[in-house]
Formats: structure tokens, sequence, C-alpha cells
């Protein structure tokens, strides 16, 4: 029987990896995308437009593999947890990124799970002192990130970012507790609901697209669509119906390092010394955390 149960459960651990990696790799390359795509399409007009195509032709997709259309009760909840998501998190670093480097972008979203370990507390997760420890650790490490030149020169920015960052793990956290669609289904209505949102808000905010984009952003909206969207976001929602949300938002203390490298490489982006020192202890703190969370 023993034996039975470890060779039914290593397909799960095996999709749990191959998930994980999907996300860190697809994840870690949508900011320095997103830096691209800003060159002739405004940010929530790119990122709407990206969720809701992309979200659309998945949706018709599943219903042709005989996936269930999701109940008007599934697509009420997708809508919410997809603003929290889509338009609160992804739209917000893409409004942030107008000003703020791409690699620092990835570094302050990389908060994400000390946000999502207090957001735990309100369905009753009290945290333990190695996760209290990395909370302090971790934002610490945001306060020094915050006395450096690009963030402090566009406190606008800074300030998205965190909000993006408290967004999305509060939505992260909350989808765990609401009735939505399974598996692949989830996303798509996640991102078409989202979508559809981001694209209403920029266009009340004035967004208008009045000349052709560049060959560059299209086919960073592409990209973002195909290896963001349609890879990392679904990779990533099924994370979040199997393990722990503190490990399916692990993927930001490894997306921060691989996000300043290709910022560094492809953008031409600087990065100091201060920023170095905040990305370390920031990382430290997510580990902690995460640490914490294997303990309980």
């Amino acid at each position: 029987m023993m034996q039975r149960a470890q060779e039914t459960s290593e397909p799960g651990r095996t999709n749990v990896i191959i998930a994980l990696f999907a996300v860190y790799l697809s994840w870690s390359s949508t900011y320095i995308a997103i830096k691209f795509a800003l060159e002739s399409l405004p940010p929530l007009f790119m990122m709407g437009i990206r969720f809701f195509l992309f979200g659309l032709g998945m949706y018709f997709w599943l219903l042709k593999r005989g996936e269930r259309t999701p109940s008007l009760r599934e697509w009420l909840w997708s809508a919410v947890i997809g603003t929290f998501l889509m338009l609160g998190g992804s739209a917000g670093v893409a409004y942030a990124e107008q000003w703020v480097a791409s690699g620092l972008a990835a570094l302050v979203i990389a908060t994400t799970p000390l946000w999502t370990v207090l957001f735990a507390t309100i369905w009753k997760h009290r945290p333990n002192w190695i996760e209290w420890l990395g909370l302090a650790v971790g934002f610490s490490g945001i306060v020094l990130l915050n006395l450096g030149g690009d963030l402090r020169a566009s406190p606008l920015g800074a300030g998205l970012l965190l909000l993006a960052a408290v967004s999305w793990a509060f939505g992260s956290a909350w989808s765990r507790h609401l009735p939505l669609p399974r598996g692949m289904m989830g996303g798509a209505a996640q991102m078409i609901t989202g979508g559809a949102i981001v694209l209403i808000v920029g266009f009340a905010m004035g967004e208008r697209v009045l000349t052709m984009p560049t060959t560059q952003s299209i086919l960073a909206v592409i990209y973002l669509g195909i290896v963001g969207s349609l890879i990392g976001f679904n990779a990533y929602t099924y994370l979040l119906g199997r393990v722990r949300p503190s490990l399916a938002t692990s993927y930001a203390y490894v997306n921060p390092v691989l996000a300043l490298l290709l910022g560094l490489w492809i953008g031409g982006e600087k990065v100091g010394m201060l920023e170095v020192w905040a990305m370390g202890i920031i990382l430290v703190g997510v580990m902690l955390v995460v640490m914490g969370q294997r303990r309980n």
C-alpha cells in the first residue's frame, strides 16, 4: 500500500516541480518584456489586451477539449480575483515600469510572499517565530531599497509596485477560499474578466492607441501573452490549488535575480550596491518565511 501511494504521488511532485520552473523562468523575463512593450503602447491597454485575448483563446480551446463552462457564480468570483491579480498586480507593475527599471520592479515584487503570510492570518494561519523573523528581515530590506536613488526619485512608481505586491498577495491568498473554476479554466476565467477590467480602467483613464505600435512592442505583447500568461499564469494557478501560497509565490525570490540580470544584459539598466544589498536582505527574509511555512 505504501509503495502504491508513493507511485501515485510521484507524478504530482513532478508536476509541481515542472510548474515551479515554468513560473520561475517565464515570469522572470516578463519584466524586461513589459519594458519593451511600453515603447509604443500605454501600460493598461497593453496588459489588458494581453490577458483578455490570450485568456479568451485558452477558454475556447478548453471548451473544445470538453471542459465545463464556469457558472455565473464562478465568473463573478473570477472577476474579483482577476481584479486583484491583473489590475492591482500585473497592470500595477506595468504602470510603475514607466519610471522604474525592470530589475527594481521585480525586486519590489519579491516581497509578495511576505504579504501573503500576513494576509493568511485572516484565515486563522498563525505565523511561527521563523516567519515573524523573515517578515522583519524582509521588510527591513524594503526600507533599505526605498533609500536607493531610483525608487526615491519616483515615489509614485515605488508606491504602485508595493501596492501591486500587496494586491497580488491578497488575491492569491483569498483565491484558495473561493468557488473558482478548477485548473486551467480558472486561469482563463481570471484572465478574461481581469483583462476586461484592466481595459475598462485604462480607457476611463484616457489611454488610447492612435498610431501603429512598433514591431518590438507587438512582439513583446505576444511574448507576454504566450510565456507570461498561457505558460506562467496557468502554472501559477496550478500551484495555488496544490501547494501552500508561500511555495506558490516562491518565484518571488528567484525571479528578482534573473530579472535583474536580464535588465542589465538586455535592457542596459544599472543597479547600485544599495539595491544589491537590499535584494540580499529581502531574499533572506523570504527564504525564512518559506522555511517557517514548511515547519508549520
